[in-house]
C-alpha cells in the first residue's frame, strides 16, 4: 500500500446499496448484477462527455465501516453530468489522501483478494486510518487500482 494524494472526479454509472455481508450471500449480492449491467455492450454509450475509456467503482455513503451499508457507484468519468441519463446516478469523488491498493491477476478475484487485505489492514488498526467517506476502484487494462480514503 502506497500513500497517494487522488485528485477529484465526477462518475456517472449505476448505483447500488449493499454490505459485505450481503455480498458474501450469492442469493443476495447485488453487486454482480450491477457489474453485469456497467459492462453491458453500450451501457455508457448515452453518457455525454466521457473523460476516458476506464471504469469505475464508487464506494460511498458508508453507514460505518466495512462491516455496515454502503452505496457502490459503478460507471465512468465524466467531464460533466448536466447531460447524464436519468436512470444513472453522479457523484463527485472528492479529492482525498489515499492508500493505493494495486489488484493483478484474473479479475475479478484479485480484486477480491486485495478487498480481504484491506479489510485485514483495517481491522489491525494500521495507521493512517481509513474515513470511510469514498473510497474509488479505478478498472483498466492491467486489473484495478483500490484508492481508500485516509486521515
Amino acid at each position: 500500500m502506497t500513500l497517494v494524494d487522488r485528485p477529484e472526479l465526477l462518475v456517472a454509472g449505476y448505483a447500488v446499496r449493499t454490505d459485505n455481508a450481503a455480498e458474501a450471500d450469492p442469493a443476495r449480492g447485488q453487486l454482480p448484477g450491477l457489474w453485469q449491467r456497467a459492462t453491458a455492450p453500450d451501457a455508457f454509450a448515452g453518457v455525454p462527455g466521457r473523460a476516458d475509456d476506464r471504469m469505475y467503482a464508487v464506494l460511498t455513503d458508508y453507514e460505518s465501516d466495512h462491516h455496515g451499508a454502503y452505496t457502490q457507484i459503478v460507471g465512468v468519468a465524466v467531464t460533466d453530468s448536466t447531460a447524464v441519463p436519468d436512470a444513472m446516478t453522479t457523484v463527485r469523488v472528492p479529492a482525498a489522501r489515499c492508500l493505493l491498493v494495486p489488484a493483478r491477476g484474473p479479475m475479478p478475484q484479485a480484486l477480491i483478494e486485495a478487498w480481504r487485505g484491506v479489510w485485514r489492514h483495517t481491522d489491525a488498526g494500521v495507521t493512517p486510518a481509513r474515513t470511510f467517506t469514498t473510497d474509488l476502484e479505478i478498472h483498466h487494462a492491467d486489473g484495478a487500482d483500490i484508492y481508500l480514503a485516509v486521515s
